[in-house]
């Protein structure tokens, strides 16, 4: 009787389409979509929707004063062939994320997988001491005090003494130290969410699984760490690495708060202070929103790129 009853749901299932079959089955799990609903509203109305509005709006020429006007591919023309400033922004953006954001990832999870061979005591203390600085509201102070560009800077008064250095060196307002300063500042600053991502992953971490490991060959810790702990964290290999990516490509707080608006020479000037000049300062909102589409596409190519490479791992 049951496999009868099996065999009908099977040819209903084969005769019913895609849509119809879906539509069935919310109707049966009414509760959960109900459940879900409230996420789904809130992340439409202030993620998906101002997405989709900003991609509209990139084709017109837009002032926040008059009805926009469509230009259609005008505004991404003039990004990538009039604007020699947008270049720039895009050399300079580049070369921070290639380095913080590598840098910074693999930085979380050393730090992560050593801190998890501690004891739960002392982990918990160094996991606040790693964590506090991406936390803490007086980082741009402390390095603000440590490269004051007058002789009570504390780097400066040191290479005085030393007779280093004859005159004091303005660090945020000289072009050739403002952009390794401004990375050094950011990865000191990286080991935030990922990195307790990272740490929640390894303690899930069946311990069954080394023992398992070491009667099929696996003879060293790196061994341990390619085959079996990163293959067991993937998820919060994969959050960790979209969280690297969005602070890397959107480093621009931290050049405003040490080096001002703009920085000297443009010499740190990224896309996000491109999008809030144009955006914030000049109000060509359909120019800036082609520029924030542009930095969108970026951020998604990057993505993909790093879920294809983790996708490798313990292969």
């Amino acid at each position: 009787m049951s496999s009868n009853t099996a065999t009908k749901k099977a040819v209903s299932r084969k005769d019913m389409t895609r849509w119809q079959w879906t539509w069935k089955e919310m109707k049966r799990n009414w509760v959960a979509y109900v459940m879900i609903a409230p996420f789904c509203i809130v992340f439409t109305l202030f993620t998906v929707a101002p997405v989709v509005v900003s991609l509209l709006i990139s084709f017109t020429d837009f002032n926040l004063m008059q009805i926009p006007n469509i230009v259609w591919l005008d505004n991404y023309v003039r990004l990538f062939l009039d604007d020699d400033l947008f270049l720039t922004a895009i050399k300079n953006t580049f070369i921070f994320a290639v380095i913080v954001g590598p840098a910074s990832y693999l930085m979380s999870l050393m730090v992560a997988w050593f801190i998890n061979e501690l004891s739960p005591k002392i982990r918990a203390v160094v996991t606040l001491i790693f964590y506090a600085p991406s936390i803490s509201g007086q980082v741009y102070l402390i390095w603000g005090t440590l490269f004051s560009s007058d002789s009570y800077g504390w780097v400066n008064a040191t290479l005085l003494d030393l007779n280093l250095i004859s005159e004091e060196i303005a660090w945020f307002e000289n072009a050739s130290y403002i952009m390794p300063l401004c990375i050094v500042v950011a990865l000191w600053t990286s080991l935030g969410t990922s990195f307790l991502s990272f740490i929640a992953g390894l303690q899930g971490i069946d311990r069954s699984m080394y023992e398992a490991g070491a009667v099929d060959g696996i003879r060293n810790r790196w061994q341990e760490l390619w085959y079996i702990t990163l293959p067991s964290m993937k998820p919060q290999l994969m959050f960790g690495a979209v969280m690297s990516i969005t602070s890397s490509f959107g480093f621009g707080g931290v050049v405003t708060a040490l080096c001002g608006f703009p920085s000297t020479d443009y010499a740190a000037w990224t896309i996000t202070h491109h999008l809030e000049d144009y955006g914030g300062q000049r109000f060509e909102v359909g120019y800036s929103s082609a520029i924030a589409v542009v930095l969108f596409a970026i951020m998604i190519g990057a993505n993909g790129l790093v879920k294809k490479i983790l996708s490798k791992v313990g292969q």
